[in-house]
């Protein structure tokens, strides 16, 4: 049995048991069930379900961080009042190669302001990708590679 599934059926447990089916006890309640998981996780063979676990987690914080650098490097730049910008689309080669990991890439990259994943290439290689302002593609590139596409691969691979 997965053990995502076994955290679920510990929370739904959790909440029977208080009486309480809000998502805030539920949530609770699976919080509790990863730390009872982790007391025994060598008997339970869960050591990769808290590292994945982990891994996904700092790609969601990662994410986060991005979304205030962006939006507030795009509010300078709205509110500056010169706009000395040079949008353009480049392309971005892809290291991950799954159909999930390049669409969770791709929506990343979108839900990111200044940035719009554009469209992905025949082959799956390359990822096209609008910037607000390309004026050092190499350098976005880099923050790509980096940052969501280094993350998503250690997070599910």
């Amino acid at each position: 049995m997965s053990l995502f599934l076994v955290n679920v059926l510990l929370a739904l447990a959790w909440s029977a048991v208080t009486g309480s089916f809000t998502f805030l006890n539920f949530a609770f309640g699976f919080v509790l069930a990863i730390f009872a998981l982790s007391l025994i996780r060598e008997q339970v063979g869960s050591i990769g379900y808290f590292s994945r676990a982990r891994r996904v987690i700092s790609l969601l914080l990662l994410f986060v961080y991005e979304l205030v650098l962006s939006a507030w490097r795009v509010a300078v730049i709205v509110l500056s009042p010169r706009l000395d910008l040079k949008p353009g689309i480049f392309a971005y080669p892809l290291r991950v190669d799954r159909d999930f990991e390049i669409t969770m890439l791709a929506n990343l990259i979108t839900l990111t302001p200044g940035t719009l994943s554009v469209d992905v290439s025949d082959d799956r290689r390359t990822l096209y990708v609008h910037a607000m302002d390309a004026s050092d593609p190499d350098a976005t590139r880099r923050d790509i590679a980096e940052g969501f596409e280094r993350k998503i691969m250690e997070a599910f691979r």
